[in-house]
């Protein structure tokens, strides 16, 4: 067993990497021109040549840059000014509680609602009109898919804040901030201020790979751009796609050319981060330097708690237009309700619904299990040997996370036609095991770390072998934290389009492809069917896991960790 558990980390890491390695190399072959299975023999350019005579390529660029960088850039604004302006107040709290169910939304569910808010005959509009904007009719307005991305750019930014609030959260824990903070205001530092130059140095220090991550996921999504994002052209990671399902084999040289594209675009955007923050660092020291005191924080510290308030109530709006339109007969514009409501859109889309709700789960369960239990080894073997993850490790654990999806997925697909390896449920899994892996690691790291050795020491002093402590001792007392990890896992998985989508060969419907799929035919009601299903299957983990706990240890309160 002690053999063993010395070996997981290595099996966690080519299970992690290996196939980002492998999509890569099978991404690089054919963009310069080795396709042996469509009788393609390189090197050549011509992949890169055909790329830059695509029509709209360079809008399609721009669009992957733009909406990455206001998307992760607003993100921060917000998360900064919510924490700084308002961390240990009774409103961040109400807050924390708000937007910390949101993190499970899946970001194509998000999309949705945010698009039955505020297309022309949207629920915003509804509310409005006609006593205010005089319409009687849906205006004649380009709200979604903008040619700007700037739907897109709200639609990632609602589902981010939550994601960077919560890391922001966690980081809070490992530095003295109270502390910082109270010091900073006897100095006459107004909250927010001190807060920025007392505290956010190194809070960011240790979310910069988060940062990084939605940088990297908001410049390369497909699902949302797909929803909200512009069509002539659309934005690079859409055109990949695109690509890769065309009937003519050859055009995969094209997808390969474009995701090698996408992969230097994010690599760049990257580095251009990275010299923003030392930009920026350099301009905040001499702003500490000088003193400056925050007279304006009374009027910036409402906008950050506006805006965190907005995005929370964006969502759940959101959702509440998916949950009405599941059921709406029909509902005239400008009415802000359907006119009558009925079962009939749960009777015809249900079961189908029904079938990818199955195999979303089938999916979900086995990449969930296989990642709990790699990591549990990891994390076992991390404590037998009293190594602790160094800086090098947490670069290793976010990098599938840092890579775009459409850099080595279509790689790794054609790498799985060319050695006749079937496409379908299987290979979907362990694609979704590549992303799975790493959010399940960092929701059980923490508190796997945290649990009080002693118990382990009593256990030991009693007979007990380190096996056995580790499964009536240790895994028993960590089942909140373990339950948590599960549903993140499970959460990531029901949320996974493009692995899905490629790997899966269209053989495995799952409920975010079945969806996605149903943003072109405009079918409100189907579509609210299938993103409330999605929501889910992504929400209901989460509820198991705070109310198992609270069953299985209802009689011994003191005992679990």
């Amino acid at each position: 067993m002690p053999r063993l558990i010395a070996l997981v980390p290595i099996v966690t890491l080519l299970a992690m990497l290996g196939p980002v390695v492998a999509g890569l190399w099978g991404t690089v072959l054919p963009a310069f021109g080795h396709l042996s299975v469509a009788g393609f023999s390189g090197p050549s350019l011509d992949a890169f040549r055909m790329l830059a005579a695509t029509p709209g390529i360079g809008a399609a660029v721009r669009l992957s840059v733009t909406t990455g960088l206001l998307a992760t850039g607003i993100s921060v604004a917000i998360v900064v000014l919510i924490t700084g302006g308002w961390s240990g107040t009774r409103a961040f709290r109400v807050l924390e509680r708000l937007l910390s169910p949101l993190l499970a939304v899946p970001h194509a569910a998000a999309a949705f609602g945010l698009a039955f808010l505020i297309a022309p005959s949207g629920w915003i509009a509804r509310l409005v009109s006609p006593a205010v904007t005089g319409w009687s009719r849906p205006p004649d307005l380009l709200i979604l898919n903008d040619p700007y991305g700037l739907a897109m750019t709200a639609g990632l930014i609602i589902k981010e804040v939550p994601f960077l609030l919560l890391m922001t959260i966690a980081a809070l824990g490992q530095v003295e901030q109270r502390r910082s903070v109270m010091v900073a205001q006897s100095l006459g530092y107004g909250r927010l201020t001190g807060w920025m130059k007392s505290v956010f140095p190194r809070i960011y220090v240790q979310i910069r790979l988060p940062v990084y991550v939605v940088l990297a996921y908001s410049m390369s999504v497909v699902d949302v751009a797909v929803i909200l994002g512009p069509t002539t052209p659309p934005p690079l990671s859409v055109l990949i796609v695109k690509w890769m399902g065309d009937p003519d084999i050859g055009m995969r040289l094209l997808a390969a050319a474009g995701a090698l594209l996408q992969l230097a675009l994010v690599i760049t955007a990257l580095c251009a981060w990275r010299l923003g923050e030392m930009i920026v660092a350099r301009i905040g020291s001499a702003w500490v330097i000088r003193g400056g005191r925050g007279r304006l924080d009374g009027a910036i510290r409402p906008v950050g708690l506006g805006a965190g308030a907005l995005t929370a109530a964006l969502i759940f709006a959101g959702l509440g237009g998916l949950l009405v339109w599941s059921f709406a007969g029909f509902w005239s514009f400008p009415n802000a309700l359907p006119d009558s409501f009925s079962l009939r859109t749960w009777m015809r889309h249900g079961p189908d619904a029904g079938g990818a709700f199955g195999e979303t789960f089938v999916v979900a369960i086995a990449a969930t299990g296989l990642a709990l239990a790699l990591v549990l080894g990891c994390l076992e073997a991390e404590h037998r040997s009293g190594r602790k993850i160094t800086s090098r490790g947490l670069w290793l654990l976010y990098m599938p996370l840092l890579v775009p999806q459409t850099a080595f997925l279509p790689g790794l697909q054609t790498l799985l036609l060319g050695i006749g390896a079937d496409v379908g449920r299987g290979p979907v899994i362990a694609a979704h095991l590549v992303f799975v892996l790493p959010y399940v690691f960092l929701s059980l790291g923490d508190p796997y770390r945290a649990w009080d050795g002693r118990y382990g020491v009593t256990a030991a002093a009693l007979g007990a072998s380190a096996d056995r402590t580790f499964w009536q001792v240790r895994l028993p007392m960590l089942t909140r934290p373990v339950l948590v990890a599960v549903a993140v896992g499970l959460s990531v998985s029901v949320g996974q389009y493009l692995p899905t989508l490629l790997i899966g060969g269209g053989r495995v419907a799952t409920l975010t492809t079945e969806a996605v799929a149903l943003a072109s035919g405009g079918d409100r009601r189907a579509i609210a069917v299938y993103g409330l299903a999605q929501t889910a299957a992504a929400l209901v983990p989460f509820a198991l896991a705070l109310v198992i706990p609270a069953l299985v240890w209802r009689n011994r309160r003191g005992l679990h960790a």
